[in-house]
């Protein structure tokens, strides 16, 4: 393959290397070629983000998120230097050392991974800095899987001789003798002399003697301590020496599409490993074996406080994910009185969809020590090792969504758990006319027949789901079972949108109105509710257009179309225009900045264009060059500057005898008869550019072309005349344009985030948006059995058998092409009694009335990038709450914990059939939101 050289593209005293295309050309190819090379020991930099998307927005090149095209735009302004300061933590931007990366960055969000023969380029047409490699490993020799060493794995050496104390940064996939080597080289010692021991908690915990083994099978965490002590009696001096850093993997996996820009590489936080069972190893299937890796024995708890389950957790490096759903699944009554007892007999080692069961045993091990006596902290890591084993998208130290973590550790427990061994074929049948209890009762049947665990036991419900068929009424009935209830918020049901009114007949400047409409909604419902916020008349009505560019990029003439399409981050406009308008002659404006320079008269114009298409209307018989000046400029009578009292005399005059949209009859043939309506027979006069306050061509419909305007007729193909204004300085001191230049997002993020913090609504509210019937979106589609082909079904879903344990998600994250937002809105949910009669279908199974009470909450603070995962928990027996952020556990009152914060909720069925609880006061605000 042949590299584009940037050499000799530019003269040697050109202060660009190369042109924006030819860059765009170099790196294209360049990255290409890495990917389809990619080998352990190559070099991947991390570049700014921002950065990065400035350098594309320059090169012209920019990438559908969703459809993976490649899309030329026009350049832009050449970036700076390249920037990765906000990358790296403070203390080390200015410091000899390597720079330290600060944590919790994001692929894809702060920073690009870049090859190394890409950064060598950028770096010598933008320098900048600080450069920051990483290496290319493989990871698994079988799968050709490679992954990046991001993040180091920091280690605190603590040496015994003298008590200092050093940073030592390795990548977590190596092995504990390449760590040996590392430090005996740092140190000047030799290897046959020392010791390393895992120091957690400034504690020796156990020595590393596994030289095989990887730092992270050892359990060693970011920012833990080991020591290092000597063999022999005499201590060596102390020699510092620079090792290279090697850092958290990335896995690199091989590209299955088209070489992109602006996606680059595709990297994920995760990594794959095999899964083999050693369960049998260490006698780790005796629960009644404890170690104390985590710093925990039980036989020394640290206090002589005999309250049990108010240990802390210690934070890992971003664990209070993780840290939080523990708290409360262990603070689940069921589960606590099934893992204190002997579970042993349930594991099943034969499930090939379980974890042999290391994860019921991990996390049956550390529930036992948490409920041991006292209020000693535990860290997780034998728990934390595990998990990594064999859910790697939860690997390192970067933060994650709790309820993802929660519905895999659930899923995972049921399959090491699961009672049945050999899981038995079983047909899906139809209900065929039956009944729908007798139809539901088989689900869920052949459902325990397969699946048969504590986990389905306590926490698996099932709900009800009907499809119809839009076009021919085919319904199809199924019933499924479900883990947690997934609640959207009703601010989530609806969107905002944001659209500019322009006014077609020059009257009003252009105002941007927001709207809030269905998600499911059509481009009807959206005018309508713009119609409504602009007060149009009855003899207006609204064309809705997409504006990209500067320029229309489609009308949204189709009143049933879905808004699904619409982007948050596309800019919408709507024109105001007589009804009827679609008969007459649409006058689409479009504005080009002119720059002139040449000395000759035939000189060159060079068109960018500018600000936002404007749209009127003209009868299909005025199409004299002085009509369409007239259109003109009774659409641009809004912009005129207050300083020009009088822009132009001649624009005064055409303003006399062009056509107007006022008073006008429209007939059957499109054509008008005026009210009022004054003419000139001034052709020549007209004729003359001098008369014309502005300067307009024909051109085409990306303003490219440019063609004189007949002073008698213009005839077009079609129902649409495009016109250029060309804006010189002249133009700029009669009109402000700055009323068109920059049109307002369809959503802005920021705006929506301040005002859900100020909405409260209500936990039933939830439920019945997450019940309500809607139709699948556009890339849902069922397929009917009736008419053989997919359709866009409506979908009810209902709730036929509650758990006894419901969790109840509140789905607070949203997420578009470029942005994930999170919403604040305080959702009002029961504490004690939560009837949920309303939503469970009655049957004849005598099932215990429906009532719960709340006894755990996952809370999540802050923003998407740098949030905080806590619990509430109750302690039932004792009947109090408590708070449980990490390590430190503390009481709280039961009225502290409804929070905009609650993320997760935790219910407990309570009462007897036909009996209603009475553990606690009636929460009246919930009792009477339910009435109504």
């Amino acid at each position: 393959m042949t590299i584009p050289s940037a050499e000799g593209f530019l003269p040697a005293a050109s202060c660009l290397p190369c042109t924006a295309e030819e860059e765009r050309e170099t790196v294209s190819a360049l990255t290409r070629e890495a990917e389809e090379n990619v080998k352990d020991g190559d070099l991947r930099y991390l570049v700014s983000h921002s950065w990065w998307m400035d350098w594309q927005r320059y090169v012209g090149l920019i990438s559908d998120g969703e459809n993976d095209i490649e899309t030329l735009v026009e350049a832009r302004n050449r970036p700076g230097e390249i920037d990765n300061s906000k990358l790296v933590s403070e203390e080390t931007i200015s410091a000899s050392e390597e720079p330290e990366l600060r944590r919790s960055l994001t692929e894809g969000q702060d920073y690009t991974l870049v090859p190394h023969e890409v950064w060598q380029r950028l770096h010598e047409w933008y320098e900048g800095g600080p450069e920051l490699p990483r290496r290319v490993i493989l990871d698994n020799q079988a799968s050709k899987s490679y992954i990046v060493d991001v993040y180091p794995l920091s280690l605190k050496l603590f040496d015994e001789r003298d008590s200092s104390e050093k940073i030592i940064r390795i990548s977590r996939k190596a092995k504990v003798h390449e760590l040996y080597r590392m430090v005996c080289s740092l140190m000047s010692l030799e290897q046959s002399k020392i010791d390393i021991w895992d120091y957690f908690a400034k504690k020796k915990s156990k020595k590393l003697t596994n030289l095989d083994e990887t730092l992270e099978d050892a359990q060693l965490f970011m920012d833990q301590d080991i020591l290092l002590e000597m063999k022999a009696s005499d201590c060596s001096d102390i020699s510092m020496r620079s090792t290279n850093n090697e850092l958290v993997l990335i896995p690199l996996e091989p590209s299955t599409s088209s070489f992109s820009i602006a996606g680059g590489p595709t990297f994920s936080n995760g990594y794959s490993s095999g899964i083999g069972s050693s369960l049998l190893q260490d006698n780790s299937f005796n629960p009644l074996l404890r170690d104390t890796e985590d710093g925990f024995s039980s036989f020394s708890n640290g206090t002589k406080d005999d309250i049990h389950g108010l240990s802390g957790l210690h934070n890992l490096g971003n664990t209070c994910f993780m840290n939080s759903a523990l708290q409360s699944l262990v603070h689940t009554p069921p589960l606590v009185e099934y893992f204190l007892e002997d579970y042993t007999r349930e594991i099943n080692t034969e499930n090939p969809l379980g974890l042999q069961g290391e994860l019921a045993v991990a996390f049956g091990e550390l529930l036992r020590k948490l409920w041991s006596a006292g209020r000693t902290a535990i860290a997780p890591r034998a728990f934390k090792s595990k998990l990594s084993r064999f859910a790697p998208q939860f690997s390192g130290y970067n933060q994650h969504d709790s309820q993802e973590l929660l519905a895999f550790l659930l899923d995972g427990l049921h399959e090491d758990l699961n009672r049945v061994k050999k899981k038995p074929y079983i047909e899906a049948k139809d209900a065929d006319g039956r009944p729908d209890e007798e139809f539901a009762e088989e689900c869920w049947n052949y459902h325990k027949a397969r699946n048969d665990s504590i986990i389905v036991d306590k926490f698996q419900g099932q709900y009800k789901s009907t499809l119809v068929c839009p076009v021919c009424n085919k319904i199809s009935v199924t019933f499924d079972p479900f883990m947690y209830l997934s609640l959207p918020l009703p601010s989530t049901v609806t969107r905002m949108m944001t659209v500019t009114v322009f006014s077609g007949t020059g009257d009003a400047l252009p105002m941007p109105y927001t709207v809030t409409v269905q998600k499911s909604g059509t481009c009807r419902d959206l005018a309508k509710a713009l119609a409504d916020v602009c007060c149009l008349k009855s003899s207006e009505t609204l064309l809705l257009a997409e504006v990209y560019e500067h320029r229309i990029f489609r009308y949204l003439m189709n009143p049933v179309e879905s808004l699904y399409g619409i982007k948050d981050e596309d800019l919408l406009v709507a024109y105001k225009l007589p009804v009827g308008h679609e008969k007459l002659l649409r006058l689409e404006i479009l504005h080009r900045k002119a720059d002139r320079f040449g000395m000759e008269s035939q000189f060159n114009i060079s068109r960018k264009l500018i600000g936002s298409p404007l749209v009127t209307c003209i009868p299909n018989d005025s199409t004299r060059k002085s009509d369409i000046y007239a259109a003109v400029s009774a659409v641009l009578a809004p912009f005129v500057r207050a300083k020009v009292s009088s822009p132009d005399e001649s624009a005064v005059k055409l303003n006399g005898f062009g056509p107007s949209l006022n008073g006008m009859v429209l007939t059957d043939n499109g054509n008008s008869s005026e009210e009022g309506l004054s003419t000139s027979d001034a052709d020549e006069k007209a004729a003359d550019d001098e008369l014309f306050p502005f300067q307009l061509s024909l051109t085409d419909e990306k303003g490219m072309t440019r063609n004189a305007i007949n002073t008698d007729s213009n005839r077009v193909l079609g129902f649409v005349m495009r016109l250029a204004m060309d804006w010189s300085d002249k133009e700029h001191e009669i009109y402000n344009i700055d009323y068109m230049d920059e049109l307002p997002d369809v959503f802005k993020h920021g705006f929506m985030s301040k005002k859900t913090r100020q909405e409260a609504v209500n936990l039933f509210s939830c439920l019945d948006a997450f019940l309500k019937e809607e139709p699948l979106g556009p890339d849902d589609m069922w397929y009917c059995p009736g008419c053989k082909e997919h359709r866009q079904a409506s979908k009810k879903l209902d709730l036929w058998r509650l758990p006894e344990i419901l969790v109840v998600h509140l789905k607070r994250f949203s997420y578009s092409r470029y942005m994930k937002n999170k919403l604040d809105t305080f959702v009002n949910f029961p504490i004690h009694d939560l009837d949920m009669t309303k939503y469970a279908k009655p049957t004849s199974r005598g099932d215990q009335h429906p009532m719960y009470e709340l006894y755990a909450v996952i809370n999540h603070y802050g923003g998407l990038g740098g949030g905080h995962y806590s619990a509430y928990a109750k302690l039932v027996e004792e009947d109090n709450w408590y708070h449980f952020d990490d390590s430190h556990v503390s009481s709280v009152n039961e009225d502290e914990i409804r929070t905009s914060a609650a993320y997760v909720l935790f219910y407990r069925r309570v009462g007897d059939s036909g009996t209603v609880a009475t553990e606690g006061p009636v929460d009246i605000d919930m009792v009477d939101s339910l009435e109504t």
